[in-house]
């Protein structure tokens, strides 16, 4: 009976020996399961994982798994009408999925369709992370924007490497995508984590709620407050670079090494970003601040 359940699950994939009641596989047919295998793999994560179908797919799987070794079983018994059965029901179940998953196949159809799918999905060039960089400086630009126009006070810290130890002990991990609305629901005044720093790496919200060191330099005007202090403090033990926006008066900074920017116009810290992000080349130095720029970049 063993040997014709062998028999059945080998015809399956291909070719297939019996030796000593075990299956021997030939090279192509572990190809063939291994590609299957990716393919349903690259699937599941892209298109179902952490989605409303996740549960469903795994209770049919089951069931398609249990009803084939279930037929497989009847038939290696000479049970073969009912194997039969069990057989063309399992392949109605399957084309029934068809309707069942509608949806998540259009979805799939829609993003194969897409432009520039194999480069996206299967290829890292450095126009697609160059594309992603711009995402993030249009979004943060955006959320800054606002704040200073409704002078709504924010402290944006982006590391150049990923840093735990700002926000491990004291801070909330959201690890979240970058966009401009949650940037401005963090620092929403009356939430618990406005009043702290929001740590970005890469293209990640790694933190909200973080306390920074306060810079202790003695020459620093009185007229700074926490924020802008704490935004030169962490600027000058660490490779970051903090942006700030004044809650009383609504300007914008960006902290490097020490030394603190105000900028008047937001085309201008735009420009200051893509630099820092590293999305545009950096022009000619002008000044110690664009020294810092591109030495920042460098490192």
């Amino acid at each position: 009976m063993i040997e014709k359940i062998l028999t059945i699950y080998g015809n399956f994939f291909g070719k297939a020996e019996l030796v000593d009641n075990g299956a021997i596989f030939s090279i192509k047919g572990c190809i063939q399961i291994l590609l299957i295998v990716f393919v349903i793999a690259y699937l599941y994560m892209r298109f179902i994982k952490n989605t409303q179908a996740e549960k469903l797919i795994r209770g049919i799987l089951f069931f398609v798994i249990f009803a084939w070794a279930f037929s497989a079983v009847l038939i290696a018994l000479d049970f073969q009408i009912l194997g039969q059965i069990a057989q063309y029901l399992l392949t109605a179940i399957l084309f029934s999925l068809v309707v069942v998953f509608q949806p998540e196949l259009r979805k799939l159809l829609v993003h194969i369709g897409q432009t520039k799918f194999v480069a996206k999905n299967f290829f890292f060039f450095k126009k697609d992370n160059n594309e992603q960089k711009t995402n993030v400086v249009k979004e943060i630009t955006e959320a800054v924007k606002y704040c200073s126009r409704v002078k709504r006070g924010a402290l944006i810290v982006i590391q150049k490497a990923e840093d735990k130890s700002f926000y491990n002990e004291v801070g909330t991990a959201i690890n979240a995508d970058i966009s401009a609305e949650l940037i401005l629901t963090i620092f929403f005044p009356n939430t618990p984590l406005h009043d702290g720093a929001m740590v970005v790496y890469n293209d990640k919200i790694l933190a909200a709620g973080v306390l920074l060191p306060l810079t202790e330099d003695p020459k620093l005007s009185w007229r700074y407050g926490t924020r802008h202090r704490a935004a030169i403090g962490a600027s000058e033990i660490s490779d970051s670079t903090c942006i700030v926006v004044s809650e009383e008066t609504g300007d914008i900074s960006i902290a490097i090494d020490g030394i603190l920017r105000k900028y008047e116009d937001i085309t201008a810290f735009k420009d200051d970003l893509e630099k820092i992000l590293g999305s545009s080349e950096p022009e000619k130095i002008e000044n110690i601040f664009m020294h810092n720029l591109l030495k920042l970049r460098k490192k």
